[in-house]
């Protein structure tokens, strides 16, 4: 794995790739730090913090982008995948290069945050707690562009769709105010969600033994819960995709709240998100 790592960590310098990253982004928050904080002499670097969010919108595609997609397209993917490395190896070394090129540039970030404390007044709690929640947002986006990328050999593809996936999970909690929260919407959202489990059950596995067991087991937990516990149901699909609220737990961090809930959220996240990229891979190699 180190050696993955300490190759992509060279490859984003080799390539243009690292230092458009590092620029575009430090010239965008500049700029927000000017305006938002210099030139109107304020003090509040909670708002430069919250433009930031905006700002991954279109940082982290750009940094995700190349790490399998440039692979495949160069035809390198197969010499990579007979190496002894093994495929867990692979997605974490990559996925860890591009957290560290992500910390690295944030860390620049903190220029901004000493200024502010020198001339003016810094909630230092609030500063620290908002650096260790986007440390742990961007993991997760993160690892929401290396599964993207994996799954396509287009560049260009692979930003546009971690871009657009991003925009959703920025927009998550609004759009699920939108959905229906009765009984026989959250009952309707359990069946289908169970059957895309099961589905990628039998894709993962070409076994229809296990995919019979886990319809059954899905339709088992579906009944039981409709008839005995049927409140589980109401604002089923709400409570669905609130998992997906990246930035609902981070605001945790911002007012300098360390939960283990939420740290122990993101580290989940992540590894679904790496788990399912390495399934992706191993799946691609056998076929």
């Amino acid at each position: 794995m180190i050696s993955i790592f300490k190759r992509e960590v060279k490859a984003y310098f080799v390539t243009p790739i690292g230092f458009i990253y590092m620029g575009l982004f430090l010239l965008i928050t500049g700029l927000f730090f000017a305006f938002g904080n210099i030139f109107s002499q304020s003090s509040q670097f909670s708002s430069f913090l919250g433009n930031l969010l905006f700002i991954y919108l279109f940082a982290i595609p750009l940094l995700t982008m190349r790490l399998f997609s440039e692979e495949k397209r160069q035809k390198t993917d197969q010499l990579l995948l007979t190496s002894p490395v093994s495929i867990p190896e692979i997605v974490l070394g990559k996925f860890l290069a591009a957290l560290v090129l992500y910390a690295m540039t944030m860390a620049v970030t903190l220029l901004y945050a000493v200024v502010i404390a020198i001339f003016g007044d810094l909630q230092t709690a609030e500063v620290i707690g908002s650096y260790i929640g986007f440390l742990f947002l961007g993991a997760g986006y993160i690892s929401i562009g290396v599964l993207i990328s994996a799954s396509t050999e287009n560049q260009l593809t692979a930003a546009l769709v971690t871009f657009f996936a991003l925009l959703v999970i920025l927009l998550i909690d609004s759009i699920a105010q939108m959905v229906p929260a009765d009984l026989k919407a959250g009952l309707i959202s359990a069946g289908v969600l169970a059957a895309l489990a099961a589905s990628f059950i039998f894709l993962n596995t070409r076994n229809w033994f296990i995919t019979l067991a886990s319809v059954i087991v899905f339709g088992l937990a579906i009944g039981g819960f409709w008839f005995f516990k049927r409140a589980v149901y109401t604002g089923f699909l709400q409570k669905f995709l609130g998992w997906f609220s990246l930035n609902r737990r981070y605001q945790n961090f911002t007012m300098g709240l360390l939960k283990i809930d939420s740290l122990i959220y993101y580290i989940t996240f992540c590894g679904l998100f790496l788990f399912l990229t390495v399934r992706l891979i191993e799946k691609r190699r056998w076929n």
